[in-house]
């Protein structure tokens, strides 16, 4: 079980994990990608879905709507959870471990230009090729998952 703590990260049994959400934002046959200003370990730039940390307090759910329209500009109405993505990563040489949990969302309306300033480009782009040019594995997966779960005549 994952308890929460006001500081975005969680405590389980193997030790601390940092939480994120966000979603894959539907519309038609599309779904929106961005490419973060901050770059990987490697200073590459990436493609991916729209997450980020959860704020202190804040629920899965509330996060991945706050970071979906930061991130993106747009309004999207959360429709249902699309799995967890867990990986681990270093930073200043040590090992950190991480949770996102990833939502499917319906595009409301908005527009692309207006994300924020953590965004070098939001685009949409089709379902299909997004499941290919995903930087991560674990992203192409949630997106194969919206995409099976998406109907565009809802």
């Amino acid at each position: 079980m994952i308890q929460r703590p006001l500081d975005g990260t969680s405590t389980e049994a193997e030790g601390e994990v940092e939480l994120s959400a966000g979603g894959a934002v539907v519309r038609g046959g599309e779904v929106i990608v961005v490419v973060p200003v901050k770059r990987d370990a490697q200073r590459r730039r990436v493609l991916v879905l729209p997450k980020g940390h959860l704020d202190p307090g804040e629920s899965d759910e509330a996060a991945a709507v706050r970071e979906v329209a930061e991130e993106t500009g747009v309004v999207a109405e959360l429709i249902d959870k699309l799995g967890d993505v867990e990986y681990s990563y270093e930073r200043r040489g040590r090992r950190r471990n991480k949770r996102v949990a990833f939502y499917l969302f319906e595009y409301r309306s908005g527009s692309l230009e207006d994300h924020d300033h953590e965004i070098e480009e939001a685009r949409w782009t089709p379902l299909t090729e997004a499941i290919r040019d995903l930087t991560y594995k674990g992203e192409r997966e949630i997106v194969r998952r919206a995409l099976s779960r998406w109907s565009p005549d809802r």
